[in-house]
């Protein structure tokens, strides 16, 4: 559903029927600056053109080196998310089944976790204690999702990205909630 900036190729010939819609981004009528490569990818596919994915592919990027960086990065990418969520999901019936699990993992992953942890916090307020099931739950949902990656792509190392759990409940789902409300 990204395909990612340093990554992505296009035809001449898709870009140059997408470019106007491209480069007037708009979002609840003001301009939008943000996850350009996320739209983009949405433009084609709505126009019937297909993705592909090249594992073997090898880019260079600069990524962020210290926190504030990484969270603005983290923000930014967050409110494409949920914004072209919101400008894809009349394709959803359209795509290939494991792009629509993607869709709905990036986007009730994250609420399904967020409910899981204010359960959890919740529960260690009231009782003192944290229960059995709400960490299964925590851990289940990161394991099948870093899973079907790993089948999907059929690289094991997948599976590692479980250990970004922890960054992600107390760092990126506060990000997340606040890109939602921020998304004009």
């Amino acid at each position: 559903m990204c395909c990612c900036g340093p990554c992505a190729m296009y035809r001449r010939s898709a870009l140059d029927l997408l470019l106007d819609q491209y480069e007037a981004q708009f979002f609840r009528g003001k301009p939008s600056d943000f996850g350009e490569d996320r739209h983009l990818t949405i433009l084609m596919l709505k126009a019937g053109f297909r993705t592909e994915y090249v594992p073997d592919a090898i880019a260079a990027t600069v990524v962020p080196h210290s926190l504030g960086p990484y969270l603005r990065q983290q923000l930014r990418w967050a409110r494409s998310t949920f914004r072209d969520t919101f400008l894809a999901l009349r394709l959803l019936p359209e795509l290939d089944g494991y792009l629509t699990l993607d869709v709905i993992g990036q986007n009730l992953g994250p609420l399904l976790l967020a409910l899981s942890s204010l359960a959890a916090l919740a529960q260690l307020l009231i009782g003192g204690s944290i229960p059995w099931w709400t960490g299964l739950t925590i851990a289940a949902m990161t394991m099948v999702r870093c899973s079907v990656a790993a089948l999907r792509a059929r690289e094991l190392r997948f599976i590692g990205f479980s250990l970004h759990t922890p960054i992600n409940i107390f760092l990126l789902l506060p990000l997340k909630a606040y890109a939602l409300f921020t998304l004009s």
